[in-house]
């Protein structure tokens, strides 16, 4: 009886221990994520406040600030991608 609760015992810690590799990688593959989110939250952020510059200076046209704001958000999802991958 004693011997058949060691060996749960042991399966048991084996099992665990071949899942944590697991939980470490989920875990850093979440704060990535985050980051990632929270980069392109920024981004959206600064192309509104990009656009409405351009537009408050009305130097160029509303085409060609709605290209600036598209530049802005582009160039914050290649830094959350930098990030993720």
């Amino acid at each position: 009886m004693y011997a058949r609760k060691l060996r749960l015992i042991a399966l048991a810690a084996a099992v665990f221990a071949c899942a944590w590799p697991d939980i470490s990688t989920a875990t850093e593959q979440a704060q990535q994520r985050r980051a990632g989110r929270d980069v392109r939250q920024d981004t959206r952020q600064h192309a509104r406040h990009t656009k409405q510059d351009c537009r408050a200076a009305n130097q160029q046209s509303n085409a060609h600030c709605r290209q600036d704001k598209r530049q802005t958000k582009q160039q914050g999802r290649q830094v959350a991608r930098d990030i993720k991958y």
